[in-house]
C-alpha cells in the first residue's frame, strides 16, 4: 500500500509541480509547440525515473522485493501522460482565457485613451485659449497668424491619426509635441522654457501623445508667470528611460479638474507595453515622469 501510495504521490504531484514549472518559463500561447515538446519529455524522463527510484529503495528493505516489467513501465507511463495531459490543457485554457481577458481589457484601455486624448485635445479651453492667441495675432503678425494656424492643424490632425495606435517613434511623438509647444509659447512666451534632447534616440517607440499629456499636466498643474516661470527638461537616461521633468510651483485645482488623469491613462497603457513600470517622482522642487523606451515596431 505504501508504496503504491508513493507511486502515484509521485507521479501525480511530481509531473504537477513539473507542469508548474515549465508553465513559468515557456508560454503556452507564445510557443506553444516547444512547449508541448518540453512538457512529453518531461514526462517521458521523469517517469521512468521515479519508477527506477522507488523499486531501488524498497529492493533495499529486508524482505522486500518490487518486479516491475517493461508493460508495466509503459502503463505507468500511459496513465501518468494521460494525466498529466489534462494538466497541459488546464494550463493552456487558463493562459488563453488569461490573454483573453487582457486582450479584452486592453481594448478597453485603447478606447479609453482615444476618449482622453481627444477630450485633453479638443476641449474647450485648449480650443478658446487657441482662438484667443489667433485672434491677437491676426492683427499683430499675419505670417505667424498663418503659421499658428498650421500648427493646429497638425495638433489636431496627429491626434486623429495616431488615436488608434499603440505606439510611435519618439521623433514622431517629439514632431507632434513640438506644435503643440508652439501654440503654448504664444500664449505664455518666455514664461514656458522647454529643453528637449533625445538625440540618438529617436527611433524609440512610446505611447502616443503620452509626452504630449505630460506636457499639458506640466502647465496645468503648475503657476506660469513673469516671476516663475515654468521650465520642463526632457532628456533620456541610461538609453532606455525617457525622462520628463519639470520645476514644482503648483496652483490650486478642484479636486474634480485635478483628478490625475492623464498619468493613469499612461500608466495603464504601459502595463500592456512593458514590464518596467513608469516612474513618478514628486520631489519639493521637481516633478519627474520616467517612461521606459520601447524598441518594437509600431
Amino acid at each position: 500500500m505504501s508504496y503504491s501510495g508513493f507511486m502515484w504521490l509521485f507521479f501525480w504531484k511530481g509531473n504537477s509541480y513539473l507542469v508548474d514549472f515549465w508553465n513559468k518559463r515557456i508560454s503556452w500561447l507564445e510557443q506553444p509547440g516547444r512547449r508541448f515538446i518540453v512538457g512529453v519529455a518531461t514526462v517521458l524522463i521523469y517517469t521512468p525515473l521515479v519508477i527506477v527510484v522507488l523499486n531501488w529503495s524498497y529492493n533495499q528493505i529486508p524482505g522486500v522485493s518490487t518486479n516491475w516489467g517493461g508493460m508495466d513501465v509503459l502503463i505507468s507511463i500511459g496513465i501518468t501522460f494521460f494525466i498529466t495531459f489534462f494538466m497541459f490543457a488546464k494550463a493552456f485554457l487558463d493562459n488563453w482565457r488569461k490573454a483573453s481577458v487582457d486582450a479584452e481589457r486592453m481594448k478597453r484601455e485603447q478606447m479609453s485613451t482615444k476618449y482622453e486624448s481627444l477630450k485633453n485635445q479638443v476641449n474647450p479651453h485648449f480650443l478658446f485659449n487657441s482662438l484667443n492667441a489667433l485672434t491677437n495675432l491676426v492683427y499683430d503678425n499675419q505670417d505667424m497668424a498663418a503659421d499658428f494656424i498650421r500648427k493646429l492643424s497638425k495638433v489636431y490632425r496627429y491626434v486623429l491619426d495616431n488615436q488608434s495606435k499603440e505606439v510611435v517613434n519618439l521623433e514622431t511623438e517629439l514632431s507632434f509635441v513640438n506644435s503643440y509647444l508652439f501654440l503654448q509659447r504664444i500664449r505664455f512666451d518666455d514664461k514656458l522654457k522647454v529643453n528637449i534632447d533625445v538625440s540618438g534616440h529617436e527611433q524609440k517607440m512610446i505611447p502616443p501623445i503620452a509626452l504630449q499629456m505630460l506636457f499639458e499636466n506640466a502647465i496645468k498643474h503648475n503657476t506660469i508667470a513673469e516671476e516663475e516661470p515654468l521650465t520642463i527638461d526632457v532628456f533620456v537616461e541610461n538609453a532606455d528611460t525617457l525622462v520628463i521633468k519639470n520645476n514644482l510651483q503648483k496652483k490650486n485645482i478642484p479636486i474634480e479638474e485635478s483628478a490625475g488623469v492623464g498619468l493613469k491613462n499612461i500608466i495603464a497603457r504601459y502595463e500592456f507595453l512593458s514590464e518596467v513600470p513608469v516612474e513618478i517622482i514628486e520631489e519639493k522642487s521637481e516633478f519627474i515622469v520616467k517612461l521606459p523606451l520601447l524598441s518594437f515596431s509600431s
